[in-house]
């Protein structure tokens, strides 16, 4: 009963009041509650938290938690790409050249998920990588490369389920949920992270407003379990062969590998 409630109010509201409701219950006192049932539940690995269970005050603190220093090592290879967060890969493919990716069977628009066509023309015959967090994962964004933040917006208003039937029968989650948006330069290369509400409008929180990002440092995180997409341009992204969805990572693991452009391009 519990986790069908949990379920409930974590990954299938969309109503935005109820959502407000919600938000609002989980920074109250009155949540700290339903704390040792949630970690139960969900089985949260309290090894890992920087803090003892006791020690959270409210839902929402738990879910923006912190963990011990060094339990998350970062793939330090100068070229690779790592996972920015603890979750699923779902789904990892091809952008087509009319802007389109396959998720769960489902067509999603880049045009319609960047909000920009000019920035989707970027990423025509690129890789997209999805990532999916459940309610148990740590909850925090880290980038996966180094380099500077030439762009960063947000858009969308809806807060439908990403998780996996959320992607396959919802209504285009991806892109039409609330996200933000954050697009990286590494000699010359673009990555765009798109970090995709679930719960309610403004779920996404961001810490690093720097113009400079370092692989592994903290950006953003989720009030409650969401979804990351990685966009990389054609040419430029080599998968590592051990990434095949569906596939649990954790932050710092690596995906693959940037490779440079040839001069010619």
């Amino acid at each position: 009963m519990l986790k069908w409630l949990y379920r409930f109010f974590i990954e299938l509201t969309n109503h935005s009041l109820t959502s407000k409701w919600i938000a609002s219950f989980t920074r109250s006192k009155w949540s700290r509650l339903f704390i040792p049932s949630y970690a139960k539940i969900y089985k949260v690995n309290q090894e890992e938290m920087e803090k003892s269970l006791h020690e959270y005050k409210t839902l929402q603190q738990l879910f923006i938690r912190t963990l011990k220093k060094g339990i998350r090592p970062i793939d330090d290879h100068p070229d690779s790409v790592i996972s920015p967060v603890d979750a699923v890969v779902e789904e990892i493919g091809i952008i087509t050249d009319t802007k389109e990716i396959m998720v769960k069977g489902k067509t999603y628009s880049i045009r319609e998920m960047l909000g920009n066509d000019e920035i989707a023309n970027k990423y025509l015959n690129g890789t997209f990588i999805i990532l999916y967090l459940s309610p148990s994962h740590y909850h925090r964004i880290h980038s996966p490369i180094s380099g500077q933040v030439v762009n960063q917006w947000s858009l969308g208003n809806k807060s439908y389920p990403v998780n996996r039937l959320g992607l396959k029968y919802g209504k285009a989650p991806l892109s039409k949920n609330y996200r933000m948006i954050t697009e990286l330069c590494a000699d010359g290369i673009y990555t765009a992270i798109v970090k995709v509400g679930a719960m309610f409008v403004n779920s996404i929180e961001l810490t690093h407003k720097h113009e400079q990002v370092v692989k592994g440092e903290e950006i953003a995180y989720f009030s409650f379990g969401s979804t990351v997409v990685l966009l990389f341009e054609s040419g430029v992204f080599a998968l590592d062969e051990q990434i095949v969805p569906p596939l649990e990572v954790k932050m710092g693991q690596r995906l693959g590998f940037l490779q440079k452009r040839k001069k010619s391009q």
